[in-house]
């Protein structure tokens, strides 16, 4: 994944036009980048007074899986109906596959596969009766139809149910069907708003494992509000947050750039004296902070540079004190604590509790609103 930038390259955050907000963003040098299969620059839409998105840019190289996260009203959802050419923009300029969505809207539509959020199925179809009509809609050719509708039901696990009425399945198999019409054609990108709501866990593991199995084959770019989804399927993340994109990447390269301090989590026991102000003194450690004690041992968390490992410095300074070493680790940082810090800010703590409060989930998603 790329990020577009009209700027020099740069590793630091970029502030926006909001007073005190950071933008993160990762560019590679131009020979790096493979062939971006979705452009979109400074794109903006407008619902009368109201500005749903605002100067919004991404890129998504061939053959990448990209994650869209956002909180509920972030923009998500008009963002993916502007690149399958489901309504215009206000301002700006998308492409899919080379062609811009408005001066040449059929030739996107030939090359996507489109999975809103709500699917929208015919309910008095047969499964299998529906599949073939899109396909037909899509241009397949007659004496391939049938052989693309059984792979395409396999694929989505849903053979079993083809000659069931789609009013008659439940949310999840119907969501499996609305996946299955957006593979038919055999699109070069997939646009999948919310892929796996109403699922059970089966479910959703099946279909993540579908998805991550279309890299290489397919550009995908699908939003979602669980995190571990992201970090399961996706190739990069982009964020979105009150119509704008705050911070895009690798899920490795946000982490570093919105955490640059490492962290070791450590806990000793027996110990006398100012252990924080020792542990400070190590070579490359930046800060200690004192965590809470659990039975009469105390913890610490030592941030120290990336670019220095300096647990083995850690142990030997507790040994040489002759305290007691009882734990440790190194502390990794989630994609959800990325999210929080570039969603919430340094707002206050509680912005960062509404914040995480916008993401489902993994085990009880909930439903999202219109976004």
């Amino acid at each position: 994944m790329r990020a577009v930038s009209r700027g020099k390259h740069r590793d630091a955050p970029r502030p926006d036009s909001r007073r005190g907000a950071v933008c993160y963003t990762f560019v590679r040098p131009r020979e790096d980048r493979g062939f971006a299969m979705i452009e979109v620059d400074h794109l903006t839409k407008r619902y009368g007074p109201v500005t749903a998105i605002q100067d919004v840019s991404f890129g998504v190289e061939k053959g990448k899986i990209v994650g869209f996260l956002g909180p509920n009203g972030a923009g998500k959802s008009t963002t993916m109906k502007i690149l399958s050419c489901f309504m215009p923009a206000t301002a700006g300029t998308a492409r899919v596959a080379g062609f811009d969505v408005f001066a040449d809207s059929l030739e996107v539509r030939r090359r996507i596969g489109y999975l809103p959020e709500n699917a929208p199925l015919y309910a008095d179809l047969p499964v299998a009766d529906y599949l073939d009509f899109v396909a037909e809609i899509k241009g397949v050719p007659r004496r391939a139809r049938r052989g693309r509708v059984a792979e395409v039901m396999d694929r989505c696990f849903i053979r079993d149910m083809q000659h069931r009425l789609i009013g008659r399945l439940s949310k999840g198999y119907r969501q499996r069907v609305g996946l299955a019409q957006a593979l038919l054609g055999d699109p070069d990108v997939l646009i999948l708003d919310e892929p796996t709501i109403g699922l059970d866990p089966k479910q959703i593991a099946e279909i993540r494992a579908l998805i991550r199995s279309l890299a290489g084959q397919h550009t995908v770019i699908l939003s979602t509000h669980i995190l571990p989804e992201v970090s399961m399927v996706c190739d990069g993340v982009i964020i979105i947050n009150r119509g704008r994109i705050v911070a895009q990447g690798t899920e490795t390269e946000l982490v570093e750039q919105v955490f640059p301090a490492a962290r070791v989590e450590v806990r000793v026991a027996g110990a006398s004296g100012d252990v924080a102000q020792a542990l400070r003194a190590v070579p490359a450690v930046l800060n200690v902070e004192l965590l809470p004690s659990r039975d009469g041992v105390q913890g610490f968390l030592v941030e120290a540079a990336r670019d220095r490992d300096v647990r083995s410095d850690l142990a030997s300074l507790v040994l040489s004190r002759g305290w007691a070493l009882k734990e440790l680790h190194q502390v990794g940082m989630s994609l959800e604590e990325v999210f929080i810090r570039v969603v919430a800010g340094e707002e206050s703590p509680d912005a960062a509790v509404v914040a995480g409060d916008a993401l489902a989930v993994e085990e009880a998603p909930a439903a999202p609103e219109d976004r």
